[in-house]
Formats: C-alpha cells, structure tokens, sequence
C-alpha cells in the first residue's frame, strides 16, 4: 500500500504530458503511475506537477556574501578581483556558520524548483588552515543543511593544491582549501561518513581546476575515485586560457581532453571560452557542460557557446554557482538571453523535436543534472519522488498546456510560479515557502551578523 498518493491535473513524465495522473509513493520513492484516471478521496492534488531540477554546481557558502561584491573599486573590476573578495569573506566562517548559510541557500534552491544540489566544497579546513581531527567537519556542515532542508546531496569535496598552473605555490588566501593526495584520500573517506545519514546521497570529487592540481596529480586522483561524478571548473576566465597556453601550448578543454579520461562522469563547469573544435570535442565526449548563467553574468565571465555545442550533441545542465541569486527559472532564462544577445536571434536553444525554448532547455537540465550528480531526474517508477507543482492561478501560466507551461514559467511567471516541492514525497516547500523558512532565516541573519559586524 502506498504511503501517499498525488494526483496532478496534468504532469510531465518522461514520454510526455499527461492528464489526470494518479502517482503512488512508497518510501520516497514512487511507486506506480497511472495516467486519465480521476483522484481518489484521499489523494493530494495539484494542477501543474513537474520533476524536480538539479542544480548542478553551488558553493554555498557564497551565499553569504551575496549583493557584497557590486562596488566599483579603485580599478577595473573582473572575477579576480571579486575573487579577493570571495577570500576575504570565507576566512573567518567556522561550521556552524557554513551550515547556516548553506540552510538558506538549500531552502532557496528548494523554494524555486531544484531538488538535489552538487556542492563543490573546498572549504576544508580551520580559519588558520590547520585540518580539524575530523578532516570533513566542513563537511558534516553541509550535510547537516541538506538534513534540515531536505534537499538531496551530492558532495564534490575539492582537491585544490596550487595557486596556479605548473603546481605554482599557493597563496596564504588559500590555506583553508589546500590538500596533498594523501590527505585528500583521507578526507573523501571522512566525506562518505559525513553523507551517511541522508539518503540517496551521492559522492564525487572535483579537482578544482588546472590552475590548482598538476597533471600528476589530476592521475592519482581518477585512480582514487574510478567511480561517480568528476566535476572542474575550466575555460572560465580568458585569463585562464592565457595562462593555460603558456604553460602547456594548449587551451584548457583541449589540454583536459588530450590528458584526462574525460567521459559521462564528468562535469567540466563554465568552459566558457572555447574555440569550435574544443566545443565539438566536448559534446563528443558525453561529458556534462555545466552552466551557470546567473554567476556568469554576474562574474562578467562571458558567453558559452551553447548553440554550437548543442547542435553537436552535447548535454549540459544548470547550476547556481556563486548563489548571488538563487533562482532556476532565472538560470534558464538567462541561458537563452544571452545566446540570442550573442547572435541577435531568438530561441536558440530549441529544436526541431523541442521547438519550445523553455521545455528545451527544461529536458536538457533534467538529463545533463541528473547525469553530472550520479542520480536520475524524472517522474519514473522506481525514482525518487522529487516533485515541483507550479500555480496554475499565476497569471502568466493562463491557458498555457503541454510545453508552453514551460515557456510561461521560464520567460514570464518566474519563482512566484512555483507552489509546492516535494523531496522523496514529503512536501517541503507550499505556497513557494519552506517550512522551516522562519528558523532558517533568523540563524542566517544571526550570522550574517558576525561574519560582518
């Protein structure tokens, strides 16, 4: 017997929409689909019923220093120079404080539509760099939020070595992050015992970027992990790929694709800057491009060519990066802005079988997300029951059906569209707030507090 039963007015399964979709769960995990059949007495309702999103990239700790970093300085600003102020920022916040700013942004990205988050964590270690006993108590932290939130968990704990590439020196900035192999071993251990008691937690690694693990050591690390999702920043700054051909003759995604065992467990997050044989060589190699249009923008990071890589095969996903704003529909959104400013036409992202822009890149989140955090994302027997029902009152989704629903919420109704989230069947989020919102919030203001007071 079911231990819950949601029936939606229409849905969006795997093979279509459907209408009057009767869906049993058990054990968070749903159970049957019946589909033209009416609600039973005992049955919760919704109009609009969707899977829930993945989000595919997040360092939440960020959150925190969201609206902090728009101030023009002395000099022209970029990603490195918001970079100091990202250091500035993390160099003081001890575990507690990380898992109340990691509950805010968990509940937010809730509250708009994504289900699981991949945390690439790479703050390890103590406020003077030293490693706590329990070399994942940062960690613990995280998986603490994603307990109190309800929000499925992929942790991508970090190895970041280097200051830069050719195993350049760390600066003093860097000393809360920084691991040798061995040390990192130990940590992904402590990692796995920290993901414990959540369920269907999922565990990666995530060398950091080029700039900070060697080619040596980018070896040791597949040989520690030959399983599970492999996310890296890449191809993020032009700087970078200046630096990259210095010191190898090769681009970045060139040089990572030429050296790496790059296949569908890996996510290369940003690759923002790549030339057109990079771009097809990616979608050649069933790995995820991981984008993150807000942060991007934000960033001044510039334009993925998602045109081109999507007319090549690839798969990408979404994610929230930074956490400046925190925000699904924005990030799908943002993605097909930017490639229409970029070429100066509309709906870029949809094709021939998906000519909808909104349900199009909705699909291609589903499967890359899904792909890059090691759990599947759909409305399936035997999957998670991992649910987002829209408001069909919200005046923007007015007589939309089938995959306008999905252009509606993306290009017009926004987060206010959404209603309810569920996470294994349980209703965390209805009338787009969480439930635990108010305790949530009044920690983060309490920390806020001390981390900038």
């Amino acid at each position: 017997m079911a231990d819950s039963v949601l029936h939606a007015a229409t849905a969006m399964l795997p093979e279509g929409w459907a209408r009057d979709v009767r869906i049993a769960i058990r054990g968070g995990i749903v159970a049957a689909i019946d589909t033209g059949v009416p609600p039973q007495p005992a049955d919760e309702r919704c109009a609009i019923l969707l899977p829930g999103l993945p989000n595919l990239h997040s360092h939440a700790f960020q959150r925190g220093m969201a609206g902090m970093a728009e101030r023009r300085g002395p000099s022209a600003d970029s990603f490195w120079t918001w970079r100091e102020t990202m250091y500035r920022f993390v160099d003081t916040i001890d575990p507690d404080q990380l898992g109340a700013i990691a509950a805010l942004a968990f509940m937010e990205m809730l509250e708009t539509g994504f289900t699981r988050v991949g945390e690439f964590h790479y703050l390890h270690h103590d406020r003077d760099g030293r490693a706590f006993a329990n070399p994942a108590r940062m960690a613990e932290a995280l998986a603490g939020a994603a307990a109190e939130t309800g929000i499925a968990l992929t942790l991508l704990p970090v190895f970041y070595a280097h200051g830069g590439f050719g195993g350049a020196a760390p600066g003093p900035a860097q000393c809360r992050f920084l691991s040798n192999v061995d040390s990192f071993a130990r940590l992904r251990d402590a990692s796995r015992d920290a993901l414990a008691g959540l369920p269907d937690a999922v565990l990666g690694i995530a060398p950091h970027s080029l700039r900070a693990v060697t080619p040596e050591e980018l070896r040791a690390l597949g040989a520690l992990a030959p399983e599970g999702p492999v996310h890296i920043h890449i191809a993020e700054q032009t700087r970078e790929v200046e630096d990259c051909l210095a010191w190898s003759g090769a681009r970045p995604v060139a040089w990572l694709l030429d050296h790496a065992d790059v296949d569908a467990r890996w996510c290369l997050v940003h690759a923002t800057h790549m030339t057109d044989a990079e771009t097809d060589a990616l979608a050649a190699s069933g790995a995820v491009a991981g984008l993150c249009p807000i942060t991007e923008a934000n960033l001044g990071d510039g334009l993925f060519p998602a045109d081109r890589f999507v007319a090549a095969g690839g798969r990408y996903g979404l994610g929230s990066d930074s956490n400046v704003l925190i925000d699904a529909a924005e990030e799908m959104r943002l993605l097909e802005y930017g490639q229409r400013l970029l070429h100066r036409q509309r709906n870029l992202l949809a094709g021939p079988d998906t000519p909808h822009s909104g349900a199009a890149i909705y699909r291609a989140a589903l499967d890359g997300g899904g792909a890059a955090l090691g759990a599947a994302s759909g409305i399936a027997v035997g999957q998670a029951a991992d649910l987002v029902s829209l408001d069909a009152d919200h005046p923007s989704l007015a007589e939309a059906s089938g995959d306008a629903i999905l252009d509606a919420w993306a290009f017009a109704a926004g987060r206010g569209a959404i209603d309810g989230v569920w996470r294994r069947g349980e209703q965390l989020v209805r009338g787009g707030r969480h439930r635990a919102r108010a305790a949530i919030v009044a920690r983060y203001r309490i920390v806020l507090r001390a981390l900038t007071g």
